[in-house]
């Protein structure tokens, strides 16, 4: 997966991160608080804090340890709750499985380049997947719920300004 973007829904202000499968057009919107999407966008705008922000931290502590964040898995969905686990190889090259917050683990696999892998349970039930216009269907009709939904998102630019909607889902 990778981190497609960073919004805030324009009705309800609230942040979602957008995941997307690398190999096909499937997005997983994970709805988070605003620091942790202020984090992620930072990191993916390539901008830092003027203090080591808590995700800095523990990536500093990770690195000191002389270990190393290999991937993070978003493991399973419960009533909307998103569940993930951050993996670490330490020094001596065992591996340690750490439970964590899903829009903790996303910030943390930005700092580090780290994989995010989503199981497959967790995108059958809550991921979002264009359905593929049939021959005599109109594409723009298939798409339009899908559309809606993105468009009502608005680009969080991790400053607390928001950003113009995405056109290219426009008409």
């Amino acid at each position: 997966m990778v981190v497609e973007s960073v919004r805030v829904h324009m009705l309800s202000s609230q942040h979602v991160v957008i995941l997307k499968e690398s190999d096909r057009d499937r997005y997983l919107p994970i709805w988070i608080g605003p620091s942790e999407a202020n984090a992620i966008a930072m990191r993916l705008q390539g901008l830092n804090a003027e203090r080591p922000l808590t995700h800095d931290l523990l990536v500093s502590i990770v690195g000191t340890l002389n270990a190393s964040v290999n991937r993070v898995v978003v493991t399973s969905v419960t009533e909307g709750t998103f569940h993930a686990r951050l993996y670490v190889e330490a020094a001596d090259g065992s591996e340690a499985e750490i439970d964590s917050r899903t829009s903790d683990a996303i910030a943390v696999a930005v700092r580090t380049g780290s994989t995010i892998y989503v199981d497959e349970r967790v995108l059958d039930e809550a991921g979002v997947e264009p359905d593929r216009p049939e021959a005599g269907d109109d594409p723009d009709e298939k798409l339009a719920v899908f559309r809606e939904f993105i468009n009502s998102l608005d680009v969080d630019l991790g400053g607390g300004e928001k950003g113009p909607p995405r056109e290219e889902l426009g008409s």
